[in-house]
């Protein structure tokens, strides 16, 4: 970002070359692939269990189908809200981004186009995870309100695609802070020189 554009938002940037001292995207990240993970395998496992009386008595959990797709249902809408901060939190910092130039990840892309694609996989993503919610509320409400099973298998192959393009897309989020550095304190103070050591005690 340019150094006018800071000063003039008044941002103090720290050695991690953001305003505050942990990066919150990764933090929101990990809070939305665990709410919309759990939300998928408590669906899959309320579509499989067709038995409608308790489980796994003998664990002293009396889970029933109806609480499987209660899971799910709220795991997913939890997700679809977590994911707007998800991706607004990792906009901003990929605006605040200064990455090693010259060099590639193991995917053979630069820092540039491994920003781009993982900015614009998150919007995808965000769109995904938002329809699927909207899908799941339809099945939940509407579609198949009084059935025992309340997820289509079409929606749940769907949500196992997602998980797939999730694990793709974290690839790309965990290589920008690993192999470019971005926002990685130690990283950040290697590059202008400092000795981290020195100053992270």
């Amino acid at each position: 970002m340019n150094s006018q554009l800071i000063d003039s938002l008044g941002l103090r940037l720290g050695a991690n070359a953001l305003p505050y001292e942990i990066p919150m995207h990764p933090q929101f990240v990990h809070l939305t692939l665990g709410l919309f993970i759990i939300g998928i395998l408590f669906d899959i496992a309320g579509a499989i269990f067709s038995r409608e009386r308790p489980i796994f008595k003998f664990l002293g959990l009396p889970a029933i189908r109806s609480g499987f797709f209660d899971v799910g249902w709220y795991n997913l809408l939890g997700a679809a809200v977590v994911t707007f901060f998800t991706v607004a939190f990792g906009f901003f910092e990929l605006l605040l981004a200064n990455p090693q130039v010259n060099y590639k990840s193991d995917w053979g892309l630069s820092a540039s186009w491994t920003m781009l694609l993982h900015g614009l996989g998150g919007v995808l993503l965000l769109g995904v995870i938002v329809a699927m919610t909207v899908w799941r509320c339809l099945q939940r409400y509407h579609w198949r309100k009084d059935a025992s099973r309340q997820v289509q298998w079409s929606y749940l192959l769907v949500g196992i695609l997602t998980l797939g393009i999730l694990y793709v897309h974290g690839t790309l989020g965990a290589q920008l802070g690993e192999e470019f550095g971005i926002h990685v304190t130690a990283a950040k103070l290697l590059q202008e020189g400092t000795n981290p050591n020195l100053l992270l005690k």
